[in-house]
């Protein structure tokens, strides 16, 4: 294993499996400058690093991010000066966004603001009971970041999406649920196992078509009928192509068991 202590965040590598977690506790892992700056080093790493199969993204000490530090921020409305800090801010989080690997959140305790939109951002959603998430924005006078425009209508749909935006109302890990936003609840000494277990499975998944699943589907929306055909022709061909799937088929025929299995979650 190789973990490295940073600032803001600490992050480990080990067994395949990247884990990023944010580790400012007493601010309940709200993003200031100096975690930003880390997050953006370690998607960089991540990109990389073709031996990491999947990303685990966490919060220390019961929360998961509180979103932007506001007692950082500059509230002087420099309107330049804010629009260069989220673009640097868009650059990881693009990077993260289109990472060709299975990025899992585990969301313990407030998800806000920024930190919703983090979560957003991951390609798997997994909650503890009293994860919260919230758009608090319009409760500053401001608007929805870190990608919640992108993210959000299309997983909730555009009139829930706007509500959320516009009541500022904070749900809990059981209407998150319902929404579509998280896909399991576990208790809070279990998320970190269910997150590990279910990283640790897409490292025996075949790297290629993982790549190529994830891609096909993030275009998916922004796409037509004929594009995504062709995407799915040309993909089938390359993941065909692979070791892996010469060596699934022949366990298959030899009745031994798959190299890929999905975890099942503890009962």
């Amino acid at each position: 294993m190789n973990k490295t202590d940073m600032e803001a965040i600490t992050y480990e590598v080990a067994e395949g499996i990247g884990t990023l977690t944010l580790n400012r506790p007493a601010q309940k892992n709200a993003l200031d400058a100096v975690m930003r700056n880390e997050i953006a080093d370690v998607v960089s790493s991540v990109r990389k690093d073709r031996g990491i199969q999947a990303l685990v993204i966490a919060g220390a000490g019961g929360a998961f991010c509180s979103g932007g530090d506001l007692r950082t921020m500059d509230t002087g409305g420099n309107a330049e000066v804010a629009r260069a800090r989220m673009a640097d801010l868009h650059l990881w989080l693009e990077g993260l966004l289109t990472l060709d690997r299975p990025v899992i959140a585990a969301v313990d305790g407030p998800a806000y603001g920024a930190g919703f939109g983090l979560a957003l951002a991951a390609d798997i959603i997994l909650a503890t009971p009293r994860a919260r998430f919230c758009l608090a924005f319009l409760r500053m006078g401001v608007i929805p970041d870190c990608g919640v425009f992108y993210t959000l209508p299309r997983i909730v749909g555009l009139q829930r999406a706007k509500e959320l935006a516009f009541s500022t109302r904070e749900i809990d890990a059981e209407e998150a649920k319902q929404m579509g936003i998280v896909m399991e609840i576990h208790p809070e000494d279990r998320l970190a196992d269910r997150a590990r277990a279910m990283a640790r499975s897409f490292t025996q998944a075949s790297p290629t078509a993982l790549s190529l699943i994830k891609r096909g589907m993030n275009a998916s929306l922004d796409s037509n009928l004929s594009t995504m055909l062709e995407l799915e022709a040309t993909g089938q061909g390359l993941a065909r192509s692979t070791d892996y799937h010469r060596e699934a088929v022949k366990r298959f025929i030899d009745k031994q068991p798959p190299l890929f299995q999905w975890p099942r979650p503890e009962k």
